[in-house]
């Protein structure tokens, strides 16, 4: 072993510094990696500003050759996964390393040692504390940027997990979708859309201000619990970090991007949430807020040829009747006006296909794919 290759548990604020701004000297010259914001990524795996530390356990890693950082890790539990999900499992996340398997391997084995102190049974990772956090390293696409809520590895992470005898677990994949005028649009949509809204008695919600969505959040995380929970990454989402999400991202949204569909009684039976793509202007802030960066996040939300898909959810008893065509049909609307043509998907399970199929009238580029990898302890 290197002698001069060490471990440091992350415990201070200044080791918490070198462990969040490692990948910004790491990736420094790599044009397609896109720096998270410092002061978000400091605050969730604090445990001081993020609430998921009541059902969670973290301990955080920095490999060090002589004084320079070489290496990141983190090893999470979930008790919720553990103890009402009934995974015995330990997570990583936060892994970045240079390409040196010697690295890999230390970082690695301290999550298997985490691990085994608390009686678990497997290993499995890239991911966060919960679903709601980053999750899935990159197997294809590296010539691609990642959005605000994706990771970016380079291609050699991939083999140092199959070298140390990690298998893929569950599978990702990312979709391109290439949005034409309004008239150019497939006719299935405009023609669907009216005739389904008629149907089953449903209004569409629009939204003038941020304050207007507050009272429907809560019914959307209901609505992602019903819509999500038989899939296998699925882990119950807790009130407390409703109330985190909610004061971490609706900074980010802006009303005209989030379609809601009520029932004849006001139920929420669908919803949609988009955002102008921030993955430029998180490039050139390069994870520092101040008054002058400020101005290109707030540039992006405004005039954007690009933008994002972060979450859809459909109810059950509304699965497969055709729902989907009419936040099809807003949305197409809403990025005509806006002179959006181009919208990034967020990771969708590989076998989650219902939504897959979703791009199928639309010209589309699966561009990207990304994995976690499991082993036993």
């Amino acid at each position: 072993m290197d002698q001069n290759l060490t471990l440091k548990v992350v415990k201070s604020s200044k080791d918490f510094d070198a462990f969040v701004r490692f990948p910004f000297d790491l990736y420094r010259y790599n044009s397609h990696w896109v720096p998270p914001l410092i002061k978000d990524e400091i605050e969730t795996i604090n445990p001081n500003t993020n609430p998921v530390y009541q059902n969670a356990k973290a301990r955080f890693f920095l490999a060090l050759r002589g004084e320079k950082v070489v290496g990141r890790i983190a090893s999470i539990i979930n008790w919720i996964e553990v103890n009402e999900v009934g995974k015995s499992k330990v997570r990583f996340g936060w892994f970045d390393v240079i390409d040196d398997l010697e690295v890999s391997k230390l970082l690695l084995e301290q999550v298997r040692i985490f691990g085994e102190e608390h009686n678990l049974k497997t290993i499995e990772g890239p991911m966060g504390f919960s679903n709601l956090d980053k999750a899935g390293m990159l197997i294809e696409g590296f010539e691609e940027r990642n959005t605000m809520i994706t990771l970016y590895n380079a291609p050699y992470y991939k083999n140092h997990l199959e070298a140390l005898g990690y298998k893929m677990n569950a599978k990702w994949v990312e979709y391109e979708i290439k949005i034409d005028d309004f008239e150019a649009s497939p006719e299935k949509v405009k023609r669907f859309s009216k005739l389904i809204m008629k149907r089953y008695e449903l209004s569409l919600l629009q939204f003038k201000d941020k304050k207007d969505i507050i009272p429907y959040v809560d019914q959307m995380f209901q609505l992602l619990y019903e819509t999500y929970n038989k899939l296998q990454t699925f882990v119950p989402i807790q009130r407390y970090q409703i109330e985190h999400y909610k004061e971490r991202y609706l900074r980010f949204i802006h009303p005209d991007f989030i379609k809601c569909i009520v029932d004849s009684k006001g139920k929420l039976i669908a919803f949609s949430i988009t955002m102008p793509s921030f993955t430029d202007a998180l490039k050139k802030i390069n994870g520092k807020i101040n008054l002058f960066n400020f101005y290109h996040l707030y540039k992006a939300l405004r005039k954007n040829n690009r933008a994002s898909f972060y979450l859809i959810g459909v109810h059950p008893d509304y699965q497969n009747k055709g729902i989907t065509a009419i936040i099809f049909y807003e949305m197409q609307k809403l990025f005509n006006k806006r002179n959006i043509n181009i919208v990034e998907t967020n990771p969708e399970l590989e076998e989650n296909t219902a939504i897959q199929k979703l791009w199928k009238n639309y010209e589309n580029r699966l561009h990207k794919k990304r994995a976690t990898f499991v082993k036993n302890i």
